[in-house]
């Protein structure tokens, strides 16, 4: 009896051995098929990719559930009851507690930085003003500014017409203003440029009722050609309506800052 079980179990082994090896001979004949065939190659190639983007949302997913998160992290007390971690509460209070310190201190410094006096904003990229008082907004509108044409004269010597960025202070408060053209006013015009003193030289009723003036020859001043506000069409001033003129001319004193950006 047993010589027959003996004798069973090594006739199972030979059938399982032969079975496998006829399975692994099958399944090289199939897979040298695919490889000349160019749609079993195609579809060898989608196996494998969609093998390994099964593997990696399967690792994705046990990382995403697996792991917790620090907020829900708990601990066993004496009693053997679950319970937040007092300790890592205590931790989250006390950089609260810091950042806030910190915010109110930023909040602080920021104020010393910030006029208590009217002051203006130039936008130049939107081409708008904003008049403020400390924090609060008192009137915004539409502004023209530097158009950044290069003009080039007969001498080779060229103008940028653009608005100087960066901080200034109103130095002067003209009421009435007159133009002056300089130089580049003529050669623009394609007319001989004349000297100093020269009557050409002064225009009339262009710049509006008010003039601010904010160095190196740039003011901020009206327009005759209020429906080009809001582009960039002057030769480097800040050109406003009239109504925002009067305004930034009776709130803005000498010595107000102007930020231009």
């Amino acid at each position: 009896m047993k010589d027959q079980n003996k004798l069973d179990i090594i006739n199972a082994k030979s059938h399982f051995q032969n079975a496998g090896k006829f399975a692994f001979k099958e399944f090289n004949n199939y897979y040298t098929q695919l490889k000349h065939n160019k749609l079993g190659i195609i579809f060898l190639w989608i196996w494998y990719i969609v093998r390994i983007i099964l593997t990696i949302l399967i690792f994705s997913f046990l990382m995403i559930e697996g792991v917790p998160n620090i907020s829900e992290i708990q601990v066993l007390t004496g009693s053997g009851k679950i319970s937040p971690d007092k300790t890592l509460a205590k931790e989250q209070d006390k950089l609260k507690e810091s950042l806030t310190k910190d915010l109110a201190q930023l909040e602080k410094r920021m104020n010393t930085f910030t006029p208590i006096y009217p002051y203006i904003i130039i936008n130049t990229t939107e081409n708008k003003f904003y008049v403020f008082k400390g924090s609060k907004l008192l009137k915004e509108g539409k502004c023209s500014t530097g158009s950044y044409i290069n003009l080039i004269g007969d001498n080779k010597k060229s103008w940028i017409f653009k608005t100087p960025r960066g901080e200034r202070k109103i130095l002067r408060k003209i009421t009435s203003p007159v133009w002056k053209k300089p130089d580049w006013a003529f050669i623009e015009e394609g007319i001989p440029v004349p000297s100093m003193s020269h009557s050409s030289r002064f225009e009339y009723n262009v710049l509006g009722d008010y003039a601010l003036a904010l160095g190196d020859g740039y003011l901020i001043h009206g327009t005759i050609y209020k429906r080009q506000l809001g582009m960039p069409v002057t030769h480097g001033c800040v050109r406003l309506n009239d109504d925002d003129l009067e305004f930034v001319y009776k709130n803005l004193t000498v010595g107000s800052r102007v930020f231009i950006y």
